[in-house]
């Protein structure tokens, strides 16, 4: 859980005033190692927390799943992974994340009809 910038900021204030960090950790809820990470990071002037969460780029490049796709429409997740050189998994979640849809089978079994939708010869 993220801590607020006005709460780091007063429980500092307080803290600096020459109250203990276990009593400082009671008063606003946290505990005292994240009292001492706050002032380790006051000290280099990071106090606030960072606007968004830092995320590696992806493995696959959208835009060459989507070129490989056009080029092989009924390639499978199997022979996709190995022209990508990754794994099943991450080209799957590289098509969810494209909203591209898996092939999918025709079921030949199934009913052409509905229950309610019989005709019956008269």
């Amino acid at each position: 859980m993220v801590c607020s910038y006005d709460l780091r900021k007063k429980a500092l204030e307080y803290l600096e005033k020459g109250n203990s960090q276990a009593n400082t950790s009671m008063i606003f809820g946290v505990t005292v190692r994240t009292l001492y990470n706050w002032q380790k990071r006051k000290k280099a002037g990071l106090l606030q927390p960072s606007s968004h969460r830092k995320r590696n780029p992806y493995k696959i490049d959208p835009e060459c799943l989507k070129d490989y796709i056009k080029e092989h429409p009924d390639a499978y997740l199997r022979e996709i992974a190995e022209s990508f050189g990754t794994s099943i998994t991450a080209i799957f979640k590289a098509c969810k994340r494209q909203k591209i849809t898996v092939k999918k089978r025709r079921s030949f079994t199934k009913k052409g009809m509905k229950n309610g939708e019989r005709n019956f010869k008269k």
